[in-house]
């Protein structure tokens, strides 16, 4: 049986653990793989202009699409505590509130971001699509139900993506594209509810809260939005073509940031319920991510950039390792974010909008417009918010280890 429970419910053998490990590890690798796929589609299918157009709509999906993360989160950390313990509306919810805002740009996409306002509306469906998801997976995951959740992985990257990737390969251009995407991710919310109809132990008045949702949420949401911030203001303070060249660097920052993600998926559960040997064994494998990937993209960074746009972008390669440490530096720091929303923190999500914050400014009004700029800017940027962030999770430790005084 794979299930398992809090305090009160049975452990995970350490076998099953191993073979759910393997299966998330896998799942999560066939998502960044089509992940990977669309941007790298995008470059060998359409002009720069679409191109960017493209990484600007993924984005967007990314960042507004992020409550289903945070959903996820918020469900495994409550479940874990309490078995049994469900969602119910608050995915639909979610959902709608997610579409609703998405829709509120179209007016201005067109202006601003050089985005099609029909793609935007299309954009709107898609994300309402995919945020629900988060309810279903954080259900499997909380209860330690991995390879459901592997299976659930699997089943959201490929709505998610598969359908853009069909498009691009069919020449469907941008608008095209975006239709086949949209139509294959409405199949996300009839496939995932089957994975969980199995699950036993629902238990009457232990609903989450929406103070929990909003917590994860947000915290999720920022994590998103200061990961893609340098982007988006490249694609604000660049000329087409070096936008365009940005976004293929930033692909090698988000696989830095999503390699390690199976470690923090597997042991939030633990994080859950106080595992301080958790938090350790989670710092010290995604620390050893990124130390293999920086050095990887230091030795072939002409490669990776082949790999990731085409043989236009190879000599942008001495720039990889620069790329592949942001998304490193930023991959502990949601370790230790996801701390603080399992340890029940209020305001996790600070530093990420402070430094989001000072991130524009200074790319804005201080730094030249120039991609090698905002490149560092975003660099820097990681660094800070990753000091930030580990002050208040080592105090917070440190304060559980003092035991209280008596008499």
């Amino acid at each position: 049986m794979d299930h398992a429970g809090g305090g009160r419910g049975t452990a995970v053998a350490p076998s099953r653990l191993g073979i759910g490990a393997a299966a998330v590890a896998v799942a999560s690798a066939v998502t960044s793989a089509f992940g990977y796929l669309v941007p790298v589609l995008g470059a060998r299918t359409l002009n720069a202009s679409d191109l960017g157009a493209l990484a600007t709509v993924l984005a967007i999906a990314g960042i507004v699409a992020v409550p289903s993360m945070g959903l996820q989160i918020a469900v495994a950390v409550h479940r874990a505590k309490q078995p049994g313990a469900t969602a119910r509306r608050a995915g639909w919810l979610t959902a709608a509130a997610c579409a609703a805002l998405v829709a509120m740009l179209a007016p201005v996409a067109d202006a601003l971001l050089d985005v099609p306002a029909p793609v935007i509306l299309l954009l709107a469906v898609y994300t309402g699509a995919i945020v629900p998801a988060g309810r279903w997976l954080g259900e499997l995951q909380g209860d330690e139900r991995f390879l459901r959740l592997a299976l659930g992985m699997s089943v959201l990257a490929a709505g998610r993506y598969g359908g853009l990737s069909a498009g691009l390969l069919l020449g469907a251009g941008l608008t095209g594209s975006m239709l086949i995407g949209t139509a294959t991710a409405l199949l996300i919310p009839a496939v995932l509810p089957v994975l969980t109809r199995a699950v036993r132990g629902v238990r009457a008045g232990m609903t989450i809260t929406a103070r929990q949702v909003f917590t994860a949420c947000s915290a999720t949401l920022a994590m998103l939005v200061v990961s893609y911030a340098d982007f988006l203001l490249a694609r604000h303070l660049l000329p087409g073509h070096e936008s365009g060249a940005y976004a293929v660097g930033t692909v090698l920052t988000k696989g830095a940031i999503w390699a390690p993600q199976v470690v923090t998926v597997l042991l939030l559960p633990r994080l859950a319920k106080g595992s301080r040997r958790a938090l350790i064994v989670a710092l010290g494998l995604v620390t050893a991510s990124g130390t293999i990937l920086v050095t990887a993209s230091a030795v072939a960074g002409g490669l990776a950039f082949r790999f990731a746009g085409g043989e236009n972008y190879v000599a942008l390669g001495r720039y990889a390792p620069v790329f592949a440490a942001t998304g490193a530096l930023y991959a502990l720091v949601f370790v230790l974010i996801n701390a603080q929303v399992a340890a029940g923190a209020k305001w996790p999500s600070a530093p990420l909008w402070a430094g989001t914050g000072l991130l524009v400014v200074v790319a804005e009004f201080v730094v030249p417009h120039t991609l090698q700029a905002i490149m560092w800017c975003a660099t820097g940027t990681a660094l800070l918010i990753l000091v930030a962030t580990a002050v208040p999770t080592i105090a917070r430790h440190r304060r559980a280890r003092v035991p209280a005084r008596t008499g």
